[in-house]
């Protein structure tokens, strides 16, 4: 049974930063981290490719946010710095774990996902 286990969410000040942690288990491919925010639709963030340590990110997020990993620990990182009110948003971290053809921004080309952790980003 594969598990994902998130942490490091919480409440910070506009311009504040987090890190978010992702522990999986089994062979990951890649990661990626989504958001939802209430009432709105479920969204791409960034993501990363496990083999190369390739790094996609949101346009929205470009220059503020990074994600990495350490292969070691089957564990992946996403750290927020200069968060904005608009990044409040509950926080997924997912894993490709089928060899292949993976669309990082694709929520469907994910194969598990975590249990979500709750960033509030305060004005």
């Amino acid at each position: 049974q594969v598990q994902l286990v998130e942490s490091g969410g919480g409440l910070v000040q506009a311009g504040g930063s987090l890190r978010l942690s992702c522990a999986a288990s089994g062979q990951i491919y890649g990661m990626g981290w989504f958001h939802q925010a209430p009432g709105k639709e479920r969204e791409f963030v960034a993501a990363i490719g496990w083999s190369r340590g390739s790094t996609y990110y949101a346009d929205s997020v470009k220059g503020r946010f990074t994600i990495s990993r350490e292969k070691a620990k089957n564990t992946g990182y996403l750290q927020m710095s200069s968060l904005k009110p608009e990044d409040t948003a509950v926080y997924y971290c997912a894993t490709d774990q089928t060899p292949g053809i993976w669309d990082p921004s694709n929520g469907r080309h994910y194969d598990y996902w975590g249990q979500g952790t709750q960033v509030t980003v305060s004005s």
